[in-house]
């Protein structure tokens, strides 16, 4: 397993990560997501720690929080210091005004319950898991801040912000010194390429990296959907919860996608999601890749993709596949591509 620098800091992370929003499944969204219990996740970690895949990634609000008792219960045979635990806030957790947010109240409240859920008295990656527009930048990560200078959180990422909301808050850390976001957890898919729009370029310029959340877009690159094919009944997206709250992409073009995913999965002797899930770890600015599994089967077919690496040929196949038409500004700046140009891939095999 390669390891990758989390943007601009010292620490290093698997190019892979286990997320683990399939723990616990204590309410219906999560439920669609998987159920999956302290004994079962313990199997599936041992499995991503051999594998050399260290990095957990969760919330406060997956399952209710149960998603980080379970993690905190599956690796307590396991040293501390050989895990990396990545978890958020921000959403609401439960009722009440203040129980909700990015504040200095809901932060603190929710840090700490996230300590006492996973068992540990430090989290190696903590995110704003959405933008906040009712609390100030500066009210955000001083706290931050503070929970770094206090041992509870290494480092410190967001999730789900615009262009604008990161660039105001580095901006911020920068004035005054504080603790800045080394990453953002983003949704980035063959089927889903927004994120290089603005928030790849920034990452390149302030040197924010990207943990990539849902790299088989939203459960739709799995291999199982194809062109006039009734959609599979164990598939999450047969929950209509869950399809609205997700990414949807044009049926075309997820079928022009897969139809070039069967292509390089033939030329590759590879499946279809580990070829997918392939094409984000070659992307710029990567650091991690966030894959799920329901069962052992799953994890260790996600786990191979780090194994091998695509052509030039067949990264440029994909790209073409899954290209749209970009909004305005970007359509003019791709234009000019003399001026702006697409950030570097990562290594590619020759």
């Amino acid at each position: 397993m390669e390891f990758r620098t989390l943007g601009r800091s010292g620490m290093k992370v698997p190019e892979l990560c286990f997320g683990t929003g399939t723990f616990g499944g204590s309410n219906e969204f999560f439920k669609a997501w998987g159920q999956t219990d302290v004994d079962e996740a313990r199997k599936l970690i041992d499995i991503c720690m051999e594998a050399g895949c260290n990095f957990f990634d969760t919330a406060d609000v997956y399952s209710d929080g149960e998603s980080e008792k379970v993690l905190g219960r599956a690796i307590d045979h396991l040293k501390r210091a050989d895990v990396l635990l990545s978890t958020k806030t921000t959403f609401r957790f439960g009722p009440g005004p203040n129980n909700v947010g990015s504040s200095r109240y809901h932060i603190t409240q929710q840090v700490e319950g996230s300590l006492q859920r996973l068992g540990t008295d430090y989290i190696d990656v903590y995110h704003m898991h959405a933008f906040d527009a009712l609390t100030p930048v500066e009210e955000t990560l001083n706290t931050l801040d503070k929970l770094v200078r206090e041992g509870k959180v290494r480092y410190i990422a967001c999730s789900n912000f615009s262009g604008w909301h990161l660039m105001k808050s580095l901006s911020a850390s920068e004035r005054y010194g504080w603790s800045r976001y080394v990453a953002q957890q983003v949704y980035y898919s063959l089927i889903g390429r927004d994120y290089e729009w603005e928030l790849m370029p920034l990452g390149v310029d302030q040197g924010v990296g990207a943990l990539v959340w849902s790299p088989l877009g939203w459960g739709r690159l799995t291999g199982k959907i194809r062109r006039g094919q009734p959609l599979p009944q164990d598939s999450r997206l047969q929950n209509a919860m869950v399809v609205g709250a997700g990414p949807r992409p044009d049926e075309e073009l997820l079928y022009n996608v897969v139809d070039a995913l069967d292509k390089v999965s033939a030329e590759t002797g590879k499946s279809v999601p580990q070829v997918a899930l392939a094409w984000v770890l070659a992307r710029p600015t990567v650091s991690s890749v966030i894959i799920g599994a329901r069962d052992e089967k799953q994890l260790r077919a996600n786990l191979a993709a780090a194994e091998f690496k695509l052509s030039a040929e067949q990264i440029t196949a994909l790209d073409a596949a899954s290209r749209v038409n970009l909004a305005y500004p970007y359509w003019h700046q791709v234009q000019f591509a003399e001026r702006n140009p697409f950030p570097v891939p990562q290594q590619m095999s020759e």
